[in-house]
């Protein structure tokens, strides 16, 4: 009785929520905060721990997200390549260790959050909500692939018609009715993520490093008074 009213919310009304929210505070942001979109990234505080860490989480992370790109744009040739045993279990195997990747590079940078005092005393009440959020993602997304198979062809089929009815302004969230309740979980997490994207580090994603190349110098200006040279 409770998913017949809270399921059209979740996946029918919640995804446009954050995506609103998504556009109008990323833009928001950027024009008048520009110089706030960056990943304030903390590798001058310390930089071995750092690449062990966030090098494999975004290896694993971008891989993760081209494959499920890939797989809402062309799905009928993501089910034409999984007709083929051997080609799917190379694309179920290659995704899982991606994501694998992904979740040890990310467990690597909360460590480093705990135990590095420096760089501890840098990260923010939202840092960990993100980490959190995404520790769930991956470990939801680990879970699905190992406990309910094939998820590259059943996204192709179900979840991909659903993310393309949600673009077409016409949800129709029949196609998770027979969804398992984490792959549930993995939406609305994602959704989340999403919600919380324009107040985070996470936009980073949407510029770097494009802008580097055209947008003008940053001028450093030290206010600290420059003693006299000897002789002045």
């Amino acid at each position: 009785m409770i998913s017949q009213y809270l399921e059209p919310i979740l996946f029918g009304v919640l995804p446009y929520a954050v995506f609103l929210n998504f556009f109008v505070f990323t833009i928001h942001r950027y024009r008048s905060e520009t110089f706030t979109y960056s990943s304030l990234s903390s590798q001058f505080l310390e930089n071995r721990k750092h690449f062990w860490g966030l090098a494999p989480f975004h290896f694993g992370i971008v891989a993760i997200l081209t494959g499920h790109l890939v797989a809402f744009l062309i799905p009928g040739e993501i089910l034409l390549w999984n007709s083929r045993p051997l080609r799917l279990y190379a694309l179920e195997i290659t995704g899982l260790s991606f994501a694998l990747l992904a979740t040890l590079g990310l467990l690597g940078a909360v460590r480093r959050r705990l135990i590095d005092s420096k760089v501890s005393s840098v990260t923010t009440g939202v840092d960990w909500l993100v980490d959190i959020l995404l520790l769930f993602q991956l470990v939801s997304g680990i879970y699905i692939a190992v406990f309910h198979a094939w998820g590259s062809s059943w996204f192709a089929a179900s979840l991909a018609p659903y993310l393309w009815s949600l673009l077409k302004f016409n949800p129709n969230i029949s196609f998770l009715a027979t969804m398992p309740l984490v792959v549930k979980f993995h939406i609305i997490n994602f959704y989340l993520l999403i919600g919380v994207f324009p107040f985070t580090r996470l936009v980073h994603i949407l510029v770097a490093p494009n802008p580097y190349f055209w947008r003008k110098p940053q001028l450093v200006r030290w206010y600290r008074k420059v003693a006299p040279l000897a002789g002045e």
